[in-house]
């Protein structure tokens, strides 16, 4: 449903640009917008883990991501009784370019269409392992999403990962949500999005 694209990568640096965030260069920086807590860290627990080769120190995110994930976890929890991945958050530049000399898919780690990791706004949920009907119902929870303009959601082939951008957006729409949508009605047309390891 949401395949990669140059227009969704395009996409999410503008979110980036917009809410005016640095691509985080290196160590130094990341721990100093951990310190200032413009980046918090994602909570594992009854409804979401991480993978266990994912580094601690890169297991945060902005806050409005990380309560997009915290819904998105309970919401799936309470579907299927199962726990959703995170494979991803925030990445360094300095890191991306390491990915990339490994990963010829992955994003680049400057320019227009750079990986919207590097600005803490993206994590990359596990895909592999779920069932069609996770799979459908995931797609079906992003595409009403995407549908507000809260979220750029991926499919990524190669790593099958959900890779899903936070609109700086959601927090101000969660403010208005008495409980986090868990059904909808069947979207009766499909519009592509996305990319690769970004």
């Amino acid at each position: 449903m949401f395949r990669p694209s140059h227009e969704s990568l395009l996409l999410q640096n503008a979110e980036v640009d917009r809410l005016e965030l640095p691509r985080i260069e290196d160590d130094d920086e990341l721990e100093a917008l951990k310190f200032s807590g413009a980046l918090l860290p994602i909570i594992a627990g009854e409804t979401l883990r991480f993978d266990p080769r994912l580094d601690p120190s890169r297991r945060y995110c902005r806050p409005w991501t990380r309560d997009f994930v915290q819904d998105l976890s309970q919401a799936y929890y309470h579907r299927f009784h199962d726990q959703i991945q995170v494979n991803s958050a925030v990445r360094t530049v300095k890191i991306q370019k390491k990915l990339r000399r490994h990963n010829r898919n992955a994003a680049p780690a400057e320019g227009d269409t750079a990986s919207s990791h590097l600005a803490g706004l993206t994590v990359d949920l596990q895909r592999r392992g779920m069932t069609p009907e996770q799979i459908h119902w995931m797609q079906h929870y992003l595409f009403y999403m995407k549908a507000l303009g809260l979220v750029e959601p991926e499919e990524e082939r190669h790593q099958w990962v959900f890779h899903i951008m936070v609109s700086g957006r959601y927090a101000d729409w969660r403010e208005t949500q008495d409980i986090v949508p868990m059904e909808r009605p069947e979207p009766t047309t499909v519009t592509a999005a996305a990319d690769t390891a970004n």
